[in-house]
């Protein structure tokens, strides 16, 4: 650590009032933490089982959640209970509980389609006939928490390729782009849609005030296809989702652009993200970089998620202060956060080390 100097305070602000002073476009005392895919970990943490997540009540995972992120000072931003289980459920297809304690979410067994004629005579759900009573109540009760570490909720109406490979799946999506470009289109036109129809029934139940709606985009990442074909199929449907959204009365939209995505930088800079919007960039992009690409909006990212599940606590205790120090020079702003979702199974100690991490290099002069 030669050059660092710990510098741990007394809080100033909950990170309640980090993220609002954030959208301001204000510094906050210190660095917040914000993990993705933290209700796995958290119930894990609460001593129940990957399934759990599915088995227990809405009410059991969301008071896991809550506590979880009040012993490791996250973030809590709870999702309202709009989508069933995954586009493959709400489009008619099969999803299984997770089977072994190495599995962390639910997969999905059969797609609605696996054929291009299947595609094409795919129509988007009605929302209300998904949305049951049950998750409509939940949804309720989490808008009207007023939890003093909770600066928004959130809908995930945002991750348009991946929702499109949740229909047919990812190698069906990427072989389309190539032999049935109208096929792969229209994946993206039904994905958009039921997207749009979710970000209105919130509007429509909940209004725009704090709501972020979010979404996360692996099926755009260069590991699966290149930056021709980002461009013709998942930017338009991008910029459309998003404007649309913004169009709702959103303001803060959070985007994550999973993976390897450099060769996307310019098209996704052409996507409107709000005032400010959260870009959450994985760790095969440089925070810098990010924020070169987008100046008026907040970087959220990106330490490398093995890390936290595979090293000791003095190596993800480094690799956070590298990366808190190199995010707390952006002009914008800055979340800290995993590459991706943080690991269900992480050591315990490896978490906490994360924790000491922002409290000893995370606070702003």
């Amino acid at each position: 650590m030669v050059g660092s100097k710990v510098r741990t305070r007394k809080a100033t602000m909950t990170n309640k009032q980090r993220i609002e002073a954030l959208f301001r476009r204000e510094k906050p005392d210190r660095v917040p933490h914000w993990p993705f895919i933290q209700e796995n970990f958290a119930v894990l943490y609460a001593g129940g089982e990957p399934a759990d997540r599915y088995l227990k009540s809405m009410e059991w995972n969301y008071e896991a959640g809550k506590k979880t992120c009040r012993d490791f000072d996250w973030v809590f931003a709870p999702n309202l209970s709009v989508r069933p289980r995954g586009t493959a459920s709400a489009f008619g297809g099969e999803r299984k509980l997770p089977t072994s304690k190495y599995s962390q979410d639910a997969y999905v067994s059969k797609f609605p389609a696996s054929t291009p004629e299947e595609v094409m005579a795919l129509k988007v759900p009605d929302l209300k006939a998904c949305v049951s009573a049950e998750m409509e109540k939940f949804s309720r009760m989490v808008y009207a928490d007023r939890d003093d570490n909770m600066a928004f909720v959130t809908a995930g109406s945002l991750g348009v390729m991946n929702a499109a490979a949740g229909i047919a799946g990812y190698d069906n999506l990427c072989k389309w782009m190539i032999k049935y470009p109208e096929v792969a289109h229209r994946l993206c036109r039904l994905a958009v849609d039921n997207s749009l129809q979710m970000a209105q029934y919130v509007k429509d139940n909940f209004g725009t005030e704090r709501v972020v709606i979010t979404g996360a985009n692996a099926g755009g990442s260069n590991q699966l296809i290149g930056p021709k074909h980002f461009e013709q199929f998942a930017l338009p449907y991008l910029k459309e989702a998003h404007q649309k959204v913004i169009d709702m009365g959103f303001k803060h939209l959070c985007q994550h652009p999973c993976g390897d995505h450099n060769l996307n930088l310019p098209f996704w800079a052409q996507v409107p993200m709000g005032d400010p919007g959260i870009v959450y960039v994985a760790n095969e992009i440089d925070l810098e970089k990010a924020a070169r690409f987008f100046p008026n909006d907040i970087i959220r990212g990106n330490m490398e998620t093995t890390i936290v599940q595979c090293g000791t606590p003095g190596e993800v205790y480094e690799e956070a202060r590298k990366v808190i120090e190199q995010g707390k020079r952006l002009p914008g702003g800055f979340i800290f956060a995993q590459a991706c979702g943080i690991p269900p199974r992480a050591p315990i100690e490896n978490v906490h080390a994360l924790t000491r991490a922002l409290n000893d290099f995370g606070w702003y002069d």
